[in-house]
């Protein structure tokens, strides 16, 4: 019997605790959604209506000063593709024909906040500050792909590497970026060095962290505050809702966590309905002396149907519970906020009782069956 209560107190725990697991899990992927999605906005120049090119001029040097002083902005910073034509990258002055030393790897220009803008994280080293690109001194720093393809772990021993003919001291290495992924593969060099050496004559893209909430805001105004002249030039790129994203994610998980938790309560049904028929089987003959004392069909029916309903609502209850204390425990231990349906543990013993009920409709029936006559000869 106790085994029997085991099996539904397993599937209602389950069943709560996926129930509750899904929308708090659904709850953190829809936060850190709205957190990445509600808070950038990417500024590039619009080709032009006669010529359809773009001015490489579009964008002004001093962008990011000018939209740090909008409210709801909290980082800006510039990003660029540097044209270096054919040259390769490299981590040896001497080029080995047998293994391949040299590669064609992205070059980028950065200003020193975009690595705050695109919430960069360091592996090693430092990032490029306002010196390096005001001396445009030859500096990079590496993408953790890139390093990985050079060889370069780390910056402890001052590495450099070859940007055609000429050195760069890597002065720090990735470990990863929230936005723009393609920095994970690339040649970061600072804009300065861009400028003077590559003839870089303008900013390719600025990218701009707000406050949440306030990118809608901000793309109406950065425009006017970086080309007051002429605001069509500039084009704002505002992330698509990710509610339809979000949404099937946690449907997702709603459909998984559900047939996990109903698998279990199959198995505890089951349970309940072997205990019950292995109960009339072994109860025969107690089930033919209430029928020669006067009981009915209805009332041995009726007898079983209550056992087996009340094992689903006992194991509902402590299942209930389980489940509560399971998601509890697991979003202590994640940091996460717990989210609860409050009808959830409530209808738990009702959909246990109910499951229970469903269980000992056929052994019920069978003990029903049963003649006077026959259970005692058994």
């Amino acid at each position: 019997m106790a085994l029997t209560v085991l099996g539904i107190v397993i599937g209602m725990s389950a069943l709560v605790a996926t129930v509750g697991l899904t929308r708090t899990a659904g709850n953190r992927i829809i936060s850190q959604f709205d957190q990445l999605a509600a808070t950038e906005l990417f500024i590039t120049a619009r080709p032009g209506m006669a010529t359809g090119t773009i001015d490489p001029r579009a964008i002004p040097w001093d962008a990011p000063e000018r939209l740090v002083r909008l409210n709801g902005v909290v980082a800006a910073g510039l990003l660029s593709d540097v044209n270096v034509h054919d040259m390769l990258v490299s981590a040896s002055p001497v080029v080995d024909p047998a293994n391949q030393t040299a590669f064609k790897l992205a070059v980028r220009a950065a200003s020193p906040d975009l690595f705050r803008a695109v919430r960069a994280e360091l592996a090693s080293g430092r990032f490029i500050d306002g010196g390096h690109s005001a001396r445009a001194e030859r500096v990079a720093i590496l993408g953790p792909d890139a390093a990985r393809r050079l060889g370069i772990t780390g910056v402890e021993r001052l590495p450099a590497i070859y940007v055609g003919d000429e050195l760069y001291l890597v002065i720090g290495i990735l470990r990863d970026v929230v936005r723009k992924p393609e920095l994970l593969g690339s040649v970061i060099i600072p804009e300065g060095t861009a400028r003077r050496h590559f003839s870089l004559f303008g900013p390719g893209m600025v990218v701009v962290e707000t406050k949440i909430g306030a990118a809608s805001l901000i793309a109406l105004q950065a425009r006017a505050a970086l080309r007051p002249d002429d605001p069509r030039t500039l084009r704002v790129q505002l992330p698509q809702e990710p509610r339809r994203v979000r949404d099937d994610v946690q449907t997702d998980l709603n459909m998984m966590f559900l047939l996990l938790g109903g698998l279990s309560l199959v198995v505890g049904a089951l349970g309940i309905a072997n205990i019950t028929l292995v109960g009339v089987m072994e109860r025969t003959a107690e089930i033919g002396l209430r029928r020669a004392i006067g009981a009915t069909r209805r009332h041995i029916a009726s007898q079983f149907l209550i056992e087996s309903a009340s094992m689903g609502v006992v194991g509902g209850l402590l299942g209930s519970s389980v489940g509560v204390l399971i998601v509890v425990g697991v979003s202590a231990y994640q940091v996460w906020t717990p989210v609860l349906d409050p009808l959830a543990p409530l209808l738990a013993p009702a959909v246990g009782g109910v499951i229970g009920l469903l269980s000992g409709v056929y052994p019920a029936s069978r003990a029903a069956a049963l003649e006077p006559a026959e259970a005692f000869r058994h």
